[in-house]
């Protein structure tokens, strides 16, 4: 969907978070547990400011989700709201910052970093736009940085396929929306509202505990069996995966550094298709192999290390924006030599993740937990995440060629947060390109341009498989 076609409003409907949202919005009280989304694009050419800001403008009233900022009822028991900002100035989100002259790319990425890594003012709409300008050949950057409660990979990818044109020219003939009206809301009249909401629908709740009960009865040895398989299956989706972290990538701090490749996509591709596999096998694949190497090159050689991959369990009827995805926590097998014999064993690994019965389980018992006191969720939610060496996501981008204010959009990246973990790399397929943003915290990756090249070999041996 190109900006012409933008529906006003049909982007993050939702006023308030669903359990995973609320969770990840109250788990910051450690603040290594930042939710920070980054989208970096380059662009052919530095776009006209105001007709930069004239977008977003635009943006913010197409999508009245970015003229909102988060409330918490009072006392904290409820659900975080989202409600249109009295206070919302365009000048606070979007802003410009030109580089050093002969600045390139691995400045970008470094003003990019450091940007990601500053909190949000928490009483404003947690988004940010910069334009990095001062890249050779008059190129420019675009940051979008947002925070991991307003959506996922996918529908990140849904708002900029929405938002950004087909075309390098204006698109007169786009809607024009009005400003949403502000909203007073203070916590005690939220958490009021919400009180008087759920006592509205026990009647409905209990009626549907009901028929689930009678259900029961009626077939008590059907009912048994499923809830026993559920109840393992639940077991082995919470339970650790079956490996030890990396000794070498045990370090842990605040700090992010991003750093970007581009691979091809067909051949990447094609080399999964050798064993029959998809796309996220191949990338993971080639991810271990250069973990491997890194490991064998500083001589900690490891067999296999916690990874996590996010499932989506989004529904084609869904609302757009948001998030619907489920983890799934995995022991990579680093130390498998074959590239072929590593993406079977991945694609196994995936298939049985997404088979199991309790798989969006987190999803399930996230709205009780977001209710508990901030330091208890913090601890919770970072036993879930501070394990793993690795967080890999494979997001399918654009193809098609897009503009922003009248640049055309090169490259396309996304930066997940760190929340504990010692890596996050996540591949975004743009055009005939797969571009992976990886983040690292420095203090478990010590040698970065080491780590990068490994990273390269590893995407190399498993694109040979193509040929």
């Amino acid at each position: 969907m190109a900006e012409h076609d933008a529906q006003p409003g049909a982007w993050g409907q939702a006023r308030e978070m669903n359990g995973l949202e609320a969770l990840m919005w109250r788990a910051e009280g450690d603040p290594r547990l930042r939710s920070t989304i980054s989208s970096l694009e380059l662009l052919d050419c530095t776009p006209d400011w105001d007709r930069f800001l004239a977008a977003h403008d635009w943006a913010t009233r197409l999508v009245p989700r970015f003229r909102q900022r988060v409330v918490e009822p009072a006392l904290g028991v409820g659900v975080p709201s989202w409600v249109v900002d009295r206070n919302f100035d365009l000048h606070y989100h979007v802003r410009r910052v030109g580089l050093p002259p002969g600045s390139v790319w691995t400045d970008a990425l470094a003003l990019a970093e450091q940007l990601a890594m500053v909190p949000f003012d928490r009483s404003r709409s947690p988004w940010e736009a910069t334009l990095i300008e001062g890249l050779p050949d008059g190129k420019s950057a675009f940051l979008l940085k947002l925070h991991h409660a307003t959506t996922d990979g996918l529908g990140a990818v849904q708002l900029l396929g929405m938002l950004h044109s087909s075309r390098r020219e204006p698109s007169p003939e786009k809607p024009q929306v009005s400003a949403p009206e502000f909203e007073y809301t203070t916590p005690t009249n939220l958490f009021t509202r919400q009180l008087t909401q759920d006592a509205a629908a026990l009647p409905a709740l209990g009626a549907r505990h009901a028929a689930g009960l009678v259900r029961s009865v009626a077939s008590p040895e059907r009912s048994l069996r499923a809830a026993v398989r559920f109840t393992a299956s639940l077991r082995r989706v919470l339970a650790d995966p079956d490996s030890d972290g990396s000794p070498l990538l045990a370090g842990r701090s605040l700090s992010w550094r991003f750093m970007t490749m581009d691979i091809p996509f067909a051949p990447l591709r094609a080399a999964s298709k050798t064993v029959g596999g998809s796309l996220n096998d191949a990338f993971v694949a080639a991810l271990l192999g250069g973990f491997r190497r890194y490991h064998d090159e500083l001589g900690v050689p490891v067999d296999s290390m916690p990874i996590a991959i996010p499932i989506s369990v989004r529904k084609a009827d869904d609302p757009e924006g948001g998030n619907a995805f489920a983890g799934a926590r995995l022991a990579a097998p680093v130390g498998v030599v074959d590239p072929q014999e590593r993406m079977r064993i991945i694609g196994l690994q995936v298939a049985q993740a997404r088979e199991e019965p309790a798989v969006a389980a987190l999803g399930l018992i996230a709205p009780a937990l977001s209710r508990l006191p901030a330091p208890v969720i913090s601890q919770l939610a970072g036993g879930l995440t501070k394990a793993n060496d690795l967080q890999a996501s494979n997001v399918p981008g654009i193809r098609e060629d897009r503009y922003v204010a009248g640049a055309r959009i090169e490259r396309a990246y996304g930066f997940g947060p760190l929340p504990g973990c010692a890596t996050m790399i996540t591949l975004v397929s743009h055009g005939d390109l797969c571009c992976i943003g990886i983040n690292v915290d420095p203090a478990a990756i010590t040698d970065l341009e080491r780590f990068e090249r490994c990273l390269r070999e590893g995407f190399d041996e498993v694109l040979a498989l193509a040929s």
